[in-house]
């Protein structure tokens, strides 16, 4: 097979300029018709932080106005005064995170601080990522792929979920900011090679995780507009909402441990971007709810006296509640791929088809990226990084279920929260992860040789069809060697941004996502996760914040 031809440098770039001339207009035209037609009702009780007192009381805080804490907060200001702390801004004042022809963009931006929608980090094992900084969080920035979690996710998960109230959740986002979108050319020849290569049935357009070939839904409409979580708190009651943006909280405040009771979450102290400090109170009967992410919400802990209590005093951090467990089992899901430069522009796509297996999920997107001090997972194509030139690129990615591999998080440093923790994930560290992406890598090398795929070759001189590609090709015995295989997989793993942990259920959290052994404290995020949900988590964290907001008011009503 000779899909990993060489096609030389003055060829690339005869076509790099055909793509510029006829595609780069295409997305400005895209990038100028977007935005003003997404509702931001919301903003009507967004605040900069400066903006408010020193010291207020509520009857709920969620640290985090992310994917799980605005449906959460919507959800419990129905009844109740909320108070959302958002370390970022609010979306307007970063139009890239509002079409899908920023969504590259955002991704690749350099990190101005916290202005910047994605937060960049890195990870131990020298893997580079992002986190999101912005209302609405990493739903602002992600592919938009929208599709329910498989039942291995609830029957793993220490919950004992209510499905029927699952599935209303569920079907309580979708109501609002879910579209069925049309698919592209890149989409539908992914699919169909999807089909050649045995990846079926093919399960047409469905939002449930089924086996085989799917389309599923979208935070992107049509016309390439972003309705992320953010849009869901306009279901909430406004008079009881108040949203707080450049509202970095600094740690969680506990009354006074008595000798006989759990200590109790009563408050936060948070500052503002002028860095003035602010005290956030919660009524009787009140909680704190930590949403700030598998990141933010860990570090959190940490930060306010929650975790193993000899690392934590070595830090100096006052010790509130010995938890051994915050931090730990931490999760990030390997991503490996095959770029494909094609001889004709292709418009900009974001994920529509996934293919779903056992041991491997496949996805695709197609974008313009400019390929200069580009991050991983694109930071590889660095033969181009003197040109300016924008590429029609095409991508296959495999991502690796659960995983079974997983690591840990420590704090970067003791006092200061902006300061992204340290995070290794272990990648490949067990077997059965290594072994499920040399299968999934071997399918996509399937895929690569279909009918479906022919069209995306290029011809050389003499007559001889390939691939032109960029970063490293699967190798040339893929079909019959495990361990060059291995070594791809290794020596290309990225991330698809779906890292989750540090504050599982049946270790930091209960059942109902109560942090044990603290009174008025829960975490409601992915933190909690043992696995990933389905093959793009956002569609269950956004049902998490509905679906726990919802019990939290069902408590609240029976304890009257």
């Amino acid at each position: 097979m000779r899909y990993s031809k060489v096609i030389s440098t003055m060829a690339v770039l005869q076509v790099l300029l055909l793509l510029l001339l006829s595609f780069h207009h295409q997305l400005q035209v895209l990038a100028q018709a977007t935005q003003s037609y997404q509702d931001f009702s919301y903003m009507k009780f967004v605040y900069n932080a400066t903006n408010l007192p020193q010291e207020e009381e509520y009857d709920y805080i969620v640290i985090g106005g992310g994917t799980a804490g605005c449906p959460l907060a919507a959800t419990l200001s129905e009844k109740y005064s909320v108070l959302v702390l958002e370390r970022g801004g609010a979306p307007i004042s970063t139009p890239s995170v509002l079409s899908s022809s920023g969504y590259f963009t955002n991704l690749m931006e350099a990190d101005y601080g916290k202005t910047t929608p994605a937060q960049r980090f890195t990870s131990e094992d020298g893997v580079k990522n992002v986190r999101g900084r912005v209302l609405g969080g990493s739903s602002m920035i992600n592919g938009g792929f929208f599709s329910h979690a498989q039942e291995e996710f609830f029957s793993k998960s220490g919950v004992e979920w209510e499905r029927e109230e699952v599935e209303k959740a569920y079907e309580w986002v979708e109501e609002s900011i879910v579209s069925r979108s049309n698919l592209t050319l890149w989409s539908s020849a992914f699919k169909e090679a999807l089909l050649e290569a045995g990846v079926g049935p093919d399960n047409g357009f469905t939002l449930d995780h089924v086996l085989g070939t799917k389309q599923s839904g979208s935070t992107f409409d049509n016309l390439g507009r972003r309705h992320g979580a953010v849009e869901l708190l306009n279901k909430g009651e406004a008079k009881n909402l108040k949203v707080a943006v450049y509202a970095t909280v600094e740690r969680i405040l506990f009354s006074s441990k008595a000798s006989t009771s759990n200590p109790s979450a009563i408050g936060v102290i948070y500052t503002d971007s002028k860095g003035k400090s602010h005290r956030a109170l919660v009524r009787n009967k009140g909680e704190v709810i930590l949403s700030a992410g598998a990141l933010g919400s860990p570090q959190l802990l940490l930060l306010s006296g929650i975790g193993p209590s000899s690392y934590l005093s070595s830090l100096k951090i006052p010790l509130i509640q010995h938890q051994k467990n915050v931090g730990q089992f931490m999760a990030d899901n390997p991503r490996n791929n095959i770029f494909l430069i094609t001889p004709f522009p292709l418009d900009s796509s974001y994920v529509q088809v996934v293919g779903i297996t056992t041991d491997y999920f496949l996805e695709n997107n197609v974008g313009d990226l400019p390929f200069s001090s580009t991050p991983e997972p694109f930071s590889e194509f660095t033969s181009f990084s003197s040109s300016s030139i924008n590429l029609s690129l095409a991508n296959v990615n495999m991502k690796i279920p659960g995983p079974l591999s997983h690591g840990d998080l420590r704090l970067a440093s003791s006092s200061n929260v902006k300061t992204s923790p340290r995070v290794r994930f272990n990648y490949f560290q067990d077997p059965v992860d290594l072994a499920r992406c040399v299968r999934g890598m071997r399918k996509i090398g399937e895929m690569l040789e279909t009918k479906s795929m022919d069209r995306f070759k290029y011809t050389d001189l003499q007559g001889q069809k390939g691939f032109l590609l960029l970063g490293l090709p699967l190798p040339s015995n893929y079909k019959t060697d495990d361990s060059s295989v291995e070594e791809f997989c290794r020596s290309t793993v990225t991330t698809v941004w779906h890292y989750h942990g540090g504050c599982l259920v049946g270790k930091v959290v209960d059942g109902d996502f109560r942090v044990m052994g603290i009174n008025k404290l829960r975490v409601v995020d992915g933190s909690t996760f043992t696995v990933s949900p389905g093959t793009n988590p956002q569609a269950t964290v956004m049902m998490l914040g509905r679906y726990v907001g919802l019990k939290m008011l069902q408590e609240r009503k029976e304890s009257k």
